[in-house]
């Protein structure tokens, strides 16, 4: 039988303390029945797996909120795409791969600390814990939320470490 993939979004806006979300589903199904798609797109409604995506989403959109905020940052935005592989193997259909997509906007952020904080929520999100399944990641940051990283030794001017000066526009003195 042929592998299929089902996919499920959250988008989170604010810390986990005061922010709000909704989730997603290409067939809208968390208003809808559910069935067992055993690989057929085609049916309305939706299936266990997409539910376990939509649950995945969410749990990490939430579990990066909270990494976030424990490392002193307030992110505005979290936009999470779980898809779920399922594969007919021996003992039957199984999740044996799940990706999780996020794109983040966090003021002030450096990327490395964002990085950070996005492989401890995958480590540490309650869905992924409970999942057999291999969990990869891609993360980044919304091109807005990235700032520069301090130079090594450089000198602060009042703007951030390691962020270089502005020149000074010469003055001139006109007597007459």
């Amino acid at each position: 039988m042929k592998p299929y993939t089902r996919k499920a979004s959250v988008l989170w806006l604010g810390t986990r303390q005061r922010g709000t979300g909704a989730i997603s589903t290409p067939s809208a199904g968390l208003k809808m029945a559910l069935h067992d798609s055993a690989g057929d797109g085609k049916r309305r409604g939706t299936s266990p797996s997409e539910l376990i995506a939509a649950a995945h989403a969410g749990s990490f959109s939430l579990t990066l909120a909270n990494e976030l905020g424990a490392a002193g940052y307030s992110p505005r935005r979290i936009d999470t795409t779980a898809t779920v592989t399922m594969e007919h193997i021996a003992s039957g259909w199984t999740m044996t791969q799940i990706e999780l997509n996020v794109i983040a906007t966090v003021p002030t952020v450096a990327q490395c600390d964002f990085v950070d904080a996005a492989l401890r929520a995958k480590a540490n999100c309650p869905v992924s814990r409970s999942l057999n399944a291999n969990i990869s990641m891609r993360a980044q940051l919304s091109p807005r939320a990235a700032t520069p990283r301090p130079v090594p030794g450089a000198r602060s001017n009042g703007r951030g470490p390691g962020l270089p000066r502005k020149r000074k526009a010469a003055r001139r003195s006109t007597r007459n």
